[in-house]
């Protein structure tokens, strides 16, 4: 018994939909990077599916690279929410919209 990319791919599209959900109607910053993730997740899902139905190694190459990209924006993205936490008490993306240096 073995499950088909299909369902792999309809995995993917459900959390790929949960991730930009969560960014579009959610208004917290680390909920927003944590969203972005969940996105990011989903394409590798995806390119892990497809790599594996094509029998190529080159959709998981693109996995390792996407991994390294989620990891650099965890950390920018946490290392900025720190500094305006630190800043101001509250890190709701509607009270950053004036970022000043």
């Amino acid at each position: 018994m073995t499950v088909g990319a299909d369902w792999y791919l309809g995995l993917a599209a459900v959390v790929f939909a949960l991730g930009l959900l969560g960014v579009l109607v959610r208004r917290q910053t680390l909920v927003m990077i944590m969203c972005v993730e969940l996105m990011l997740n989903a394409a590798n899902l995806t390119f892990a599916t497809f790599a594996r139905s094509l029998t190529d190694i080159g959709g998981q190459v693109l996995v390792f690279f996407v991994l390294v990209v989620a990891s650099a924006e965890a950390v920018v993205g946490l290392g900025i929410a720190i500094t305006i936490f630190r800043h101001k008490a509250d890190v709701n993306a509607d009270s950053l919209d004036r970022m000043k240096g």
